[in-house]
């Protein structure tokens, strides 16, 4: 009897030890799945960047693939947090690594990859001469602002036709519209300027454009689109640079685009 006893306890052991191995076993499955799935969302995020920058011309257009990265990643992030319209694709970079004899204004149309425009643009009078090194977000500093920007309304004022911003990113540009920080036309934007100056000529802090080109700017990416504006600053942060958030937005659009062109090539 204590045998039959000790031979049935020594089973249970044995089951429940296989149990625990079994559940353990498939914990790690599912890690493991979820670090592929992560894995597949960013490489496909990877993939899908990489076709819209060299589709769209971006680097022959003088754009890097980083700074790209980072003003694709902050357009998802708001994407998600409904702060972008829905129906538009309009993601506008202003890399203030570069100086302002450099066309580094570029505005793109991700779901089309091309790029619709190409020019100069202007930063504050206080921010620096032909290179911006200095930056703020406070009143009356006639510095630029740094980081993403979410167009608002077109309006008439002292540079004519205009474009509202707000700020996105906290304690950085977030005053924007309380500083009147707008696109506007300006004639200081031109080339006639770089030959007199070596440089543009510089605004109060607003993201200043060739007046020719002031309504093709305002009407391209008016609406709640997104500006970026880039400057290689370790103190600047963003809760819009996440890059998992944009990997899954992406991929899922990515997913649908695919679905659609199955369907229109039945």
């Amino acid at each position: 009897m204590k045998k039959y006893v000790v031979g049935i306890a020594g089973i249970l052991v044995i089951l429940v030890a296989l149990t625990s191995i079994s559940w353990k076993s498939a914990g790690k499955i599912t890690t493991i799945e979820k670090i592929s799935a992560t894995a597949t969302a960013d490489s496909e995020y990877n993939i899908y960047l990489r076709d819209i920058y060299d589709s769209a011309a971006l680097g022959q257009n003088g754009l890097s693939m980083e700074v790209f990265e980072k003003a694709v990643t902050g357009f998802y992030n708001l994407k998600i947090s409904g702060k972008v319209a829905e129906d538009k694709s309009i993601l506008s970079i202003a890399d203030f690594d570069q100086n302002s004899t450099k066309k580094r204004l570029w505005i793109i149309d991700l779901n089309q990859k091309r790029l619709i425009l190409n020019t100069w643009v202007a930063h504050g009078q206080h921010s620096g001469a032909d290179k911006a090194t200095h930056f703020s977000n406070v009143n009356n500093s006639f510095q630029s602002s740094i980081g993403f920007y979410v167009t608002g309304e077109i309006y008439n004022g002292q540079h004519g036709r205009s474009l509202r911003l707000d700020g996105m990113d906290e304690g950085f540009n977030s005053n924007a519209r309380k500083r009147s920080i707008v696109v506007h036309g300006a004639s200081y934007v031109s080339q006639g300027t770089i030959n007199a100056l070596g440089r543009l000529g510089r605004s109060q802090g607003c993201p200043a454009v060739a007046p020719e080109l002031a309504n093709t700017v305002i009407d391209a990416i008016g609406g709640k689109t997104v500006l970026f504006i880039n400057v290689s600053d370790e103190s600047y942060s963003s809760k819009y640079l996440n890059q998992g958030l944009a990997a899954q937005l992406a991929s899922n659009s990515l997913g649908q685009q695919k679905t659609l062109d199955t369907v229109s090539s039945i």
